[in-house]
């Protein structure tokens, strides 16, 4: 048996494996022996097919199956020996030759792969690289959408009288009196409403009322005019006339929780918050610490966005799509190209990351994974049990859970290492610290993306 590599370029390459009949035949006849002690079959005594019966039946399929096992064999003992830094999957090159094998036994066979070899990168991080890290402060605003976010998903439903801004109108939609003619019982929320003027005149309406809307000014977008009237996206865009007849049925109210020991205690342990003032203390202190975490973000953003500038490198990009269209057979091409340069930027990231894991002598252990799976079971916990105490107990055992979830563990396994990067990155470079509002936050982030 013998492998042989064949270098096409600095980042392309091609492995042979060689096989006599002499290296896979003794293979063949051993598991055909086996496969005899424990058949089955019509006329033979359990464990007394004779040899010679399954290799006349099955010997050819054995064969092939055989083959491809020593052959993938060889390729990872290859790649493993040689310590070959290589990307995606070795992927097999067809038709050289292949078409003429009889696999009669007495086969000499050669099978070749491309495959894709990771450049060489070096770290582009300095003790001169400077970033900044943003302290982010709620600020008055933002506070004030959160407490009125609070009362309302604590507050309670009403059905007033008459229509007031803020409020849910019920009703139907009607156009025509022909068999083609639109019906749909609907609601509308008046706030969403993109034109002010029909915004106003959804104001002071009662049950069985009747207004004229246009859901073209309305709601501009057909998606959401086809969701008002029940049809499709398509039967919108045919529409002569888009001026509907609205008639209420019943009028909602959301009226926000009141800001008493009553609503202090759904959101904490009882008795922990008793007036306002520490109800906004508290909020705010809940705000700085969710800002934390897209502070942290951002700040890893441009640590990649840094890394990605710096370090130029060519990828076998012709290679690697080849892959990606192997591991993924249903994806279209112009999915494929759509998303390509973001999946070249991110491979080179991941090529970054491991070269710092490698020169620093950085691994990720178990122990990082399973810490990475609590703090997000605890997260999406703390999510759906707002300012209550969460039991470490159930934390653990559901992260655990979590890490029995093979993709799951592998997205562990990722943050983790990236965790373990960027802890690493704050202690070598320059980090400047500045304070900014919320809003100038989103801003700068608004910026970065456009």
């Amino acid at each position: 048996m013998k492998v042989s590599h064949e270098k096409i370029d600095e980042v392309n390459a091609k492995i042979t494996v060689n096989l006599t009949p002499e290296d896979y035949n003794p293979i063949v006849d051993k598991t055909i022996k086996d496969q005899a002690k424990k058949a089955s079959m019509p006329g033979f005594r359990p464990g007394k097919v004779p040899a010679s019966h399954i290799r006349r039946l099955y010997g050819q399929s054995i064969l092939v199956d055989e083959v491809n096992r020593l052959v993938s064999e060889e390729v990872n003992k290859h790649l493993t020996d040689s310590k070959i830094n290589y990307l995606g999957n070795p992927l097999p090159i067809e038709d050289e030759g292949q078409a003429d094998y009889k696999w009669d036994f007495k086969d000499n066979f050669a099978f070749s792969f491309e495959l894709g070899v990771a450049p060489e990168v070096t770290n582009p991080f300095t003790k001169e690289s400077e970033f900044t890290e943003y302290s982010i402060q709620p600020d008055a605003d933002t506070i004030a959408e959160r407490v009125i976010n609070l009362r309302n998903t604590y507050g309670k439903m009403s059905n007033p009288e008459t229509s007031e801004e803020g409020d849910v109108l019920f009703g139907e939609f009607n156009q025509g009196t022909e068999e083609d003619a639109i019906n749909n019982k609907t609601s509308i929320r008046i706030s969403e409403v993109a034109d002010k003027k029909i915004q106003k005149s959804l104001v002071g309406l009662k049950k069985d009322d009747k207004v004229i809307i246009d859901l073209k000014k309305a709601y501009k977008e057909d998606d959401k005019i086809a969701s008002a009237l029940g049809i499709t996206a398509e039967q919108v865009a045919e529409l002569k006339d888009t001026k509907f007849e609205f008639t209420v049925s019943e009028v909602s109210r959301l009226e926000p929780a009141e800001l008493n020991q009553e609503f202090f205690d759904k959101l904490y342990p009882e008795g922990e918050v008793k007036t306002e003032e520490e109800f906004t203390e508290r909020v705010t202190k809940e705000l700085e610490e969710a800002l934390e975490q897209p502070s942290l973000q951002q700040l890893r953003n441009d640590m990649y966005k840094f890394g990605i500038k710096e370090v130029q490198v060519e990828l076998p990009k012709e290679f690697l799509k080849k892959w990606l269209k192997s591991s993924n057979p249903n994806i279209k091409d112009e999915e494929l190209e759509e998303g390509f340069e973001q999946f070249l930027e991110n491979l080179k990231w991941t090529l970054i990351e491991n070269k710092i894991l490698e020169e620093n002598n950085l691994k990720v252990e178990y122990e990082d994974v399973l810490t990475q799976a609590k703090n997000f079971v605890s997260a999406q916990l703390r999510m759906y049990n707002y300012g209550q105490q969460i039991d470490e107990e159930q934390i653990d055992k559901f992260a655990v859970e979590l890490l029995g979830n093979q993709e799951q563990s592998s997205r562990m396994f990722d943050e983790a290492k990236a965790l373990k990067v960027y802890n690493h990155l704050v202690e070598q470079v320059k980090i400047k610290k500045k304070k900014i509002s919320y809003k100038e936050f989103e801003k700068l982030q608004e910026e970065a993306q456009a």
